[in-house]
């Protein structure tokens, strides 16, 4: 019985980080997926390098996106950072 009470504060600590930590981070990145595979063109998007434009074309890995009237780019998909709603 000795044993099992010195291990209570490990397990409560584990569940505190759980709770605080890595569940709020899950959360974020099934968001963040979601919001990738909803992406659609015409869709307002700000880039993580901070690039601000609208998408064009969505393809698998890919999304081509409009930043100027003349100037289209191809990114990554996973390094759009949110979706802008105007």
């Amino acid at each position: 019985m000795q044993g099992l009470e010195s291990f209570l504060p490990l397990i409560a600590l584990i569940a505190i980080v759980y709770f605080l930590l890595i569940l709020p981070q899950q959360r974020q990145a099934k968001a963040h997926k979601q919001m990738l595979t909803e992406l659609k063109k015409g869709d307002k998007i700000i880039t993580s390098g901070g690039l601000f434009g609208e998408v064009t074309n969505v393809e698998e890995d890919f999304i081509k996106i409009k930043l100027s009237d003349n100037v289209i780019v191809k990114i990554v998909k996973e390094y759009i950072l949110k979706k802008v709603d105007e």
